[in-house]
């Protein structure tokens, strides 16, 4: 199980897909922050909202020369940068047997768009996210929501996020798990963590 923002999907801008936004479109961020984010995200990601549904009345009085379909154009084009050196591990792995499937936290929208426009498709095998779950990082009921989905038992995965507490979250669930910074390989990590992924040979 791999998390999506910050271990497959990375950005070479500390602040991420926005740090261009004033300049571009015209937008402050920090406003987009406090009257977008701040208040209705939480409903978005949980499925209790749409993107679009919320974020149109908030640019009609923020950016009245933007839609919603413009911002989010803008923002999946600019955050959907996969993080290449990870991918071939990740490819290795799978190629043994093992499955791969992503464990994340987003809306509707950008998560068809990651995994069908961007391909996500071709590296995992599933794609379990928060909109589609209704729970969220670090809920407990989101790691159990995917239990329930993929029939697999906590001893018999592991995952990899770059937030502490979702790691933390996830063990107490039962998951082995590591926190994922992207300053080693993924089989390095893996070895830490105790996971026995590489295929075993006959007569050794």
């Amino acid at each position: 199980m791999v998390d999506v923002d910050g271990v497959v999907v990375v950005h070479p801008d500390p602040l991420g897909w926005s740090g261009t936004i004033e300049a571009d479109l015209g937008l402050a961020p920090d406003r987009l922050s406090s009257e977008f984010f701040r208040l209705h995200w939480d409903d978005i990601i949980h499925g209790r909202a749409g993107l679009h549904e919320r974020l149109g009345p908030v640019l009609a009085t923020l950016a009245p020369h933007l839609t919603s379909r413009q911002l989010t154009n803008y923002w999946f084009r600019l955050d959907c940068q996969l993080d290449d050196r990870l991918l071939p591990e990740l490819a290795a792995v799978r190629a043994t047997g093992v499955s791969l499937q992503l464990a994340t936290v987003q809306e509707h929208e950008r998560a068809r768009h990651l995994w069908e426009t961007v391909g996500l498709s071709r590296h995992f095998d599933a794609m379990h996210y928060s909109a589609d779950l209704g729970f969220a990082k670090p809920e407990s009921a989101f790691f159990a929501a995917i239990e329930a989905r993929s029939g697999v038992s906590p001893a018999e995965l592991f995952f990899i996020d770059d937030k502490v507490e979702n790691v933390e979250a996830a063990r107490e669930r039962g998951w082995p798990s590591a926190v994922w910074t992207g300053g080693r390989t993924l089989f390095e990590v893996m070895d830490d963590a105790g996971v026995d992924w590489r295929p075993h040979v006959q007569g050794r």
